[in-house]
């Protein structure tokens, strides 16, 4: 028996001219049959969903080490309110929701435990190879590290999911050929040398959504776990005058409410904002560019789903008093400092010596590798690490660990 997909709600009817079709996608690197339940995206969505790299964000730091509280974000709960927003802006805008929940859910893949602080630690001892980039990681996993299918290494997504994952805040090449933030990351060029994700274009409308929305997400909730550590205060949030007049909302429309519904109801204010500005800029600069198709939208020259300048400023002054009163305050750099020497030290033992990476699938050929594929490696590991596996894998090895509280 046979069934049609439209009837189940798959049209393409409803989606606008310029929303990427996941019917029509560019393809795989593996050829796959379709399945008859879901698009493409459909598959993306869910093969990401299921690995073994979204399970471990559950332990990856946000901002605060799970060790400060059960109630912060951890990378995983982000990245969940990420994928939330992104649909919403999508849905507004008639475009693919599961392509640009994919894109929000594959976009911290590639980071390492404790946040950036570790990142910028591996980074350091990577640089005799390369470096480290999160987002060159997340490929890597995609495409290469995870192990799951019998017919291909990574997931083997589609093309589009791809590019949103690589692209999604923007080109990475000029037009003649120059980075566009620095040189791009190896591990990128050489996907792009056997699957070109045409790196001097932007990405669908679906990945700048999910890039959007990771802004407005981690905004938000980075000032509400801030309020919560005691880091912030409401006084602080005076100095930004969009959170000023928020809280003046609140509190003329709900005198003496609880500070946590206050906090909430603060939020929530923050995130219809920011995301009725990019939905209004959005379709400002689509009735100006008039795009046709999803090509017309990569060929644009120019974002279009972004902020307002207004908004735009909003959200420079919010990262401002993040930076000074949370990212930079002594105890979070404390903490910092400890979490990069966990990094570093764990690095420097398995170099020495790569049979300490037990769970390594490569573990008895790594010894023999020259060392730029052995630190590679090595890198691959460690940014697989969580949080918690890091800490314990730190005490096993070594005589002190630092106190991450």
């Amino acid at each position: 028996m046979t069934f049609d997909k439209n009837a189940l709600g798959f049209g393409y009817g409803e989606h606008a001219p310029f929303a990427s079709n996941p019917w029509a996608t560019r393809g795989r690197l593996y050829p796959e049959a379709t399945s008859p339940t879901r698009s493409d995206f459909q598959r993306d969505r869910d093969r990401i969903v299921h690995t073994t790299a979204f399970r471990r964000l559950k332990h990856k730091t946000q901002v605060f080490i799970a060790a400060d509280g059960d109630h912060y974000r951890t990378r995983l709960t982000h990245t969940i309110e990420v994928a939330q927003i992104a649909r919403a802006l999508a849905r507004a805008l008639k475009l693919d929701e599961d392509l640009a929940e994919g894109v929000a859910l594959v976009h911290d893949f590639g980071h390492t435990p404790f946040g950036h602080t570790g990142e910028d630690a591996l980074h350091e001892m990577l640089k005799p190879y390369g470096g480290f980039d999160h987002n060159a990681q997340s490929l890597r996993i995609v495409t290469k590290l995870e192990r799951r299918y019998a017919e291909f290494d990574g997931l083997n997504l589609t093309w589009e999911s791809l590019e949103g994952l690589v692209k999604h805040n923007g080109p990475l090449l000029s037009l003649d050929g120059q980075g566009t933030h620095g040189p791009v990351p190896q591990p990128i060029l050489d996907y792009c040398a056997i699957h070109d994700l045409e790196l001097a274009s932007f990405a669908s409308l679906e990945a700048q959504v999910a890039a959007i929305a990771d802004d407005i997400a981690y905004n938000t909730h980075d000032i509400d776990d801030g309020l919560r550590s005691g880091y912030l205060t409401f006084e602080m949030l005076e100095d930004v005058p969009f959170l000023a007049r928020l809280m003046r909302e609140v509190s003329d429309r709900y005198p003496g409410l609880e500070a946590s519904r206050f906090t909430h109801e603060i939020m929530r204010r923050q995130i219809t904002a920011m995301v009725e500005d990019v939905i209004a800029v959005a379709q400002t600069r689509l009735r100006d560019i008039r795009p046709e198709s999803a090509m017309d939208v990569r060929q644009a020259g120019r974002v279009i789903a972004t902020f307002s300048d207004e908004m735009g400023e909003t959200d420079k002054q919010i990262k401002r008093l993040l930076m000074t009163r949370i990212y930079r305050h002594p105890e979070v750099m404390r903490v910092r400092e400890g979490a990069a020497s966990i990094v570093c030290d764990l690095y420097r033992a398995f170099m020495a010596d790569p049979l300490l990476m037990r769970e390594h699938y490569w573990i008895d050929q790594i010894p023999g590798m020259a060392e730029p594929a052995r630190a590679r490696h090595v890198g691959d590991y460690l940014a697989g690490m969580t949080d918690t596996f890091a800490i314990s894998v730190h005490r096993r090895l070594f005589d002190h660990t630092p106190d991450l509280r």
